[in-house]
């Protein structure tokens, strides 16, 4: 459901506070309003920010194929704009769709471009974040000894780990 509002601001607002009240269609509707509106106003960057939050918004109701498709392209965007950091979300939501729909290498080879675009943005707790979910995939397809590393790649990016963080961190240096 959507306003008749021609301000896409307006309409990324609403679509934020529907995804806080966890109404995921609502918020879907509404980003996807704000997306069209910025694309006919000629605002790609923003339209793009509209269609990862989309993507995000879909994905939370279940939707990982329109997911998929919403968050597809957005990186060449923010390529374009020489912004590593929406870049790098911009792989990081494909990879978790690609997750959902089981493509499990498609999944980590999404996860690993948003994680070394992380590195270069100096968002190294996104990173960690990132790299988590990578070893989690790894896991999920039996590569143990892949996801070991990954793992401790993860816990080797954070700034200030936990101390369940840091015994991990420990029994992952030995071997498999």
């Amino acid at each position: 459901m959507t306003t008749d509002t021609d301000d896409p601001a307006v309409l990324a607002a609403q679509g934020k506070r529907a995804f806080e009240k966890r109404q995921f269609e609502q918020a879907a509707d509404l980003f996807r309003a704000a997306s069209r509106k910025y694309l006919l106003g000629r605002a790609g960057l923003l339209a793009a920010e509209m269609d990862n939050n989309l993507s995000v918004a879909l994905l939370q109701a279940g939707k990982a194929q329109e997911a998929l498709d919403a968050a597809l392209g957005t990186d060449m965007v923010f390529e374009a704009a020489n912004d590593i950091k929406r870049r790098a979300m911009a792989f990081g939501n494909q990879a978790a769709a690609l997750e959902r729909l089981q493509r499990y290498d498609e999944a980590v080879a999404a996860y690993e471009r948003s994680a070394e675009l992380f590195a270069q943005a100096g968002e190294g707790e996104m990173r960690a974040l990132v790299m988590k979910s990578a070893a989690g995939v790894k896991l999920k397809t039996g590569r143990i000894t892949e996801s070991a590393f990954k793992m401790m790649g993860a816990l080797e990016a954070r700034e200030k780990p936990t101390i369940f963080e840091r015994i991990l961190r420990f029994f992952l240096r030995f071997k498999p």
